[in-house]
């Protein structure tokens, strides 16, 4: 009897804004704020992301960023390695080139969210997903967005289709 392997999903979170968020958010947007997250899926030893030079990998944890403020076990996967990095390489092609990123629209939690669906069938926290628009709700985010807009996260690790 064929027994299929499966590998274990992780979500690692981080908070860029290292607890400023909490701290400043109140007083800045009007509404409290627990962090600016940072997300990235960790499957078949490697953690891997979206950032402003398209999708990058490192060694669990392996950032500048250091160790994840938290993981969630989103589960397993019966997606082998192969076609995990044939299925990142399409994605590099298309929808998270290089030229895709956007802080709010288009960033490493909608990547994190989509590749976690295609892995797992399950979605990252909606507390991650729906901060840029708790953002950009209020007086203070619509004003920074022109300066926003032009930020783009990139917390190291190396790029999977080798360029940089």
């Amino acid at each position: 009897m064929d027994q299929t392997d499966s590998y274990p999903v992780k979500l690692y979170i981080y908070d860029l804004s290292r607890g400023m968020a909490r701290q400043l958010s109140p007083v800045m947007l009007g509404k409290q704020l627990d962090g600016i997250w940072h997300t990235a899926i960790v499957v078949h030893g490697k953690e891997f992301f979206f950032v402003g030079e398209g999708i990058n990998s490192c060694s669990p944890g392996g950032t500048p960023l250091g160790q994840p403020n938290s993981i969630v076990d989103l589960g397993s996967t019966e997606v082998p390695a192969e076609i995990f990095m044939d299925y990142l390489t399409s994605l590099s092609e298309s929808t998270y080139g290089s030229d895709k990123y956007n802080l709010f629209e288009h960033n490493c939690n909608v990547f994190s969210n989509e590749v976690a669906q295609f892995l797992t069938g399950k979605k990252i926290p909606s507390y991650i997903t729906d901060l840029p628009s708790e953002v950009l709700s209020t007086p203070f985010g619509q004003a920074l967005r022109p300066l926003l807009d032009s930020i783009i996260i990139n917390p190291g690790g190396n790029n999977i289709t080798g360029q940089r």
